[in-house]
């Protein structure tokens, strides 16, 4: 099956023709939040999943911005990441990282579809105002 064929195929058919990125290599760079329990834990799952070593993981908290075009309040206040050049926040961000790794690609690829990603976006904003309390139970369990 040409490559082609095979992100037709991931897409579930249908006849305009697949989108040139869907099989391409991406540059993939995540910055994230070194010094929040739940990011470490987060990030973690994700260096063991990324096997191919896809993706660029560059702690906010412990280096400046790193090439980004943001600062570093931004950077930490909200999840970044870089595909391909574009930057993307929130739950466009985690996509293009589940986009990266293989067993995560199909739950990437549906949210890149404008209705899922709105609904994933409205979750992340949810758990935004929650992150401060979540983040004060993980400190107190990691010191248990």
């Amino acid at each position: 099956m040409s490559s082609q064929s095979r992100a037709h195929a991931v897409r579930g058919g249908g006849g305009a023709a697949p989108a040139p990125h869907i099989d391409a290599m991406t540059e993939l760079t995540v910055w994230h939040d070194g010094s929040c329990p739940l990011c470490r834990r987060e990030i973690a799952l994700m260096r063991r999943l990324d096997r191919r070593g896809a993706i660029r993981f560059i702690d906010a908290a412990a280096e400046g911005p790193a090439d980004c075009p943001l600062d570093r309040a931004e950077l930490l206040a909200r999840f970044h990441a870089r595909e391909n050049g574009r930057i993307l926040s929130g739950a466009a961000a985690f996509a293009a990282m589940w986009r990266a790794v293989p067993v995560l690609r199909p739950l990437g690829l549906l949210f890149r579809a404008p209705l899922p990603l709105a609904v994933l976006e409205r979750l992340f904003r949810g758990f935004l105002r929650v992150r401060p309390r979540l983040q004060g139970l993980a400190r107190r369990w990691e010191r248990a």
